[in-house]
């Protein structure tokens, strides 16, 4: 598959930042921060928004920030947030425009990795029940993606080896 993009999907904790940083280094591309896009348009953090404005306005203004860094462009690589997946047509813009590479973890990596930080306004009350109740609830929401990597146990350039492996095919 030779992509225009590659975007990053998968649940909170599993390394898409991370593995965006390490890709675009590797590439020459652009690395978009799906949620730093929200928030520069939005003038706004993300749990300003959720908090203020809801979950549903959040979700609109994550698919215009999708379609802003997708639709026309190439050499990005996209981390998206955790949820931009739940949207259909979210789903659509992000495999019509590049390859998406699904990060998957544990239950323990993913506690362990989000447990210090506040910025996840959806992990509020006991985060090992929240991790647990939204991978749960997301449990096919990735199956989409044309890639499928766990993260679990590896390092970074590993992971990324593994994605430029696939978008050579």
């Amino acid at each position: 598959m030779n992509a225009r993009n590659i975007v990053l999907i998968g649940f909170m904790g599993t390394g898409k930042s991370t593995v965006a940083h390490e890709l675009a280094q590797r590439f020459g591309w652009k690395r978009v921060d799906l949620d730093a896009s929200i928030e520069e348009a939005e003038k706004a953090t993300i749990p300003q928004l959720f908090a203020d404005k809801g979950e549903p306005y959040f979700r609109r203004a994550e698919t215009e920030a999708l379609r802003r860094e997708l639709e026309g462009v190439e050499g990005r690589v996209v981390a998206t947030g955790g949820g931009a997946v739940l949207a259909e047509e979210n789903r659509a813009i992000m495999t019509a425009n590049g390859l998406v590479v699904a990060l998957t973890a544990d239950e323990e990596t993913i506690v362990r990795r989000v447990k210090d930080d506040p910025n996840r306004p959806l992990l509020q009350g006991d985060l090992r029940e929240r991790v647990r109740t939204l991978l749960g609830q997301r449990k096919h929401a990735y199956d989409f993606a044309h890639v499928r990597i766990d993260t679990s146990d590896k390092t970074v350039e590993r992971i990324a080896d593994e994605i430029a492996a696939h978008l050579a095919r």
